[in-house]
Parts: C-alpha cells; sequence; structure tokens
C-alpha cells in the first residue's frame, strides 16, 4: 500500500480558510505525498472556494500519477458535490475504510 497521507478539515471550507487547506495540501504534494485522502468526517460546510481546493487537488494527485479519495461526507457536502457533478470526477466513499481499499 503506498504512503497516504490524510486530511482532515473541520468545521468550513470556505473563502476564509481555504487559502491555508490549499497551501497544506500543495505542501504535501511537493513532499512527494501524491495519495492524498480527504476525511470530512468534522466538515460541516464546503463553499465553492473549497470545492475548487478540492479539485485542484484531484488535478495535482492525477498529474504526478497519485490518487485522491474523500470520505464521510455529510448529507449537506454530498449534495453540493452531487449538484455540482464533482460526485462523477471524484472518488467518493462512505467511510475511511472504504477510502483506503481504494489506494
Amino acid at each position: 500500500m503506498p504512503n497516504i497521507k490524510t486530511f482532515t478539515p473541520a468545521g468550513r471550507l470556505d473563502s476564509n480558510n481555504s487559502a491555508a487547506f490549499e497551501k497544506e495540501l500543495l505542501a504535501a504534494l511537493d513532499a512527494g505525498d501524491n495519495h492524498i485522502l480527504l476525511d470530512f468526517t468534522d466538515l460541516a460546510y464546503i463553499s465553492s472556494a473549497g470545492l475548487r481546493v478540492v479539485l485542484l487537488t484531484a488535478k495535482k494527485t492525477k498529474a504526478s500519477s497519485g490518487k485522491l479519495v474523500l470520505c464521510n461526507l455529510n448529507e449537506s457536502i454530498n449534495e453540493v458535490f452531487l449538484v455540482s457533478g464533482f460526485n462523477a470526477i471524484l472518488d467518493i466513499q462512505t467511510s475511511k475504510d472504504a477510502a483506503l481499499a481504494r489506494f
């Protein structure tokens, strides 16, 4: 199994903190961690700024032959991913165990 870097954002992922989260993710990718798990267990809300960070991370992991998997989306966040169509282009799993199995 590859080395998997897990991120667990909490609360809100919006224009107030998405730049800092993006910086964290890009630092991991720059360090060679191209297998990223985003565990949204503690995330209550995601805005378009947060979605942009997720999409950017997906593109960068793919470009580096890595993988991005998301898990534990609450009902409202899952709805945002459905409406935006991101569920069709991202690997979204219901549990952390299921997500880890995707690597």
